[in-house]
């Protein structure tokens, strides 16, 4: 006789962290107000625009930059990004050889400071199975096509490291101010699936 239950497809997401809220709230494990803040700060203070700022300052200021590729979690902290998801963060520098890609295979971890919540193609499981295997034809099919002469690197994020890409500056900016550099940072390149392009942040 089959299992009725398997023939029911899954609950949404949504509803699952729903449930799974008030079960832990019912059974007093969730501190008063912790998820109240989660949610606050999720809204308001993890955004990729601390990410962007973050790159634009390390872009204009050669100190800083060293001090990112050395201890990331300290040199985010200077600009008043820290907290949870945010303690064992590496800056990954881009070169003109060299792309970085960050992936999660185990679930979705970022670095919840400076990039944000994940986006949902990152937890997807097709880019978190792909991107390890082929991640030069996955650049392809989201978008960016790179040279073969640069080689691609995919760091898997853990519990213990959260990775953020510092993407090469682009051609054409010398003149400009770190907020107009940091307008031009997007959350994909800071994960490395695309460029930092000044076409497309100044249409």
């Amino acid at each position: 006789m089959s299992n009725p239950r398997r023939s029911q497809p899954p609950a949404p997401p949504e509803a699952r962290a729903n449930a799974l809220a008030e079960l832990l709230d019912e059974k007093r494990l969730i501190p008063a107000g912790f998820l109240d803040a989660v949610a606050t700060n999720a809204e308001h203070e993890w955004s990729p625009r601390n990410g962007a700022r973050v790159v634009a300052r390390a872009w204009v200021d050669p100190e800083y930059r060293k001090r990112l590729l050395a201890d990331a979690t300290t040199a985010c902290a200077e600009l008043g990004y820290a907290g949870p998801q945010g303690e064992y963060m590496v800056a990954l520098e881009d070169t003109p050889a060299l792309h970085n890609v960050i992936v999660c295979t185990q679930c979705s971890c970022t670095a919840w400071p400076v990039l944000g919540l994940p986006p949902d193609w990152y937890k997807s499981p097709e880019y978190r199975a792909r991107v390890v295997r082929e991640p030069r034809r996955v650049l392809h099919e989201m978008g960016l096509d790179l040279p073969k002469s640069v080689s691609i690197r995919v760091w898997d994020t853990t519990a213990e490291t959260r990775y953020m890409v510092l993407p090469l500056r682009p051609a054409g900016t010398e003149d400009w101010s770190e907020e107009q550099l940091a307008e031009t940072v997007t959350r994909e390149a800071m994960i490395g699936i695309a460029l930092v392009s000044v076409v497309t942040s100044r249409e």
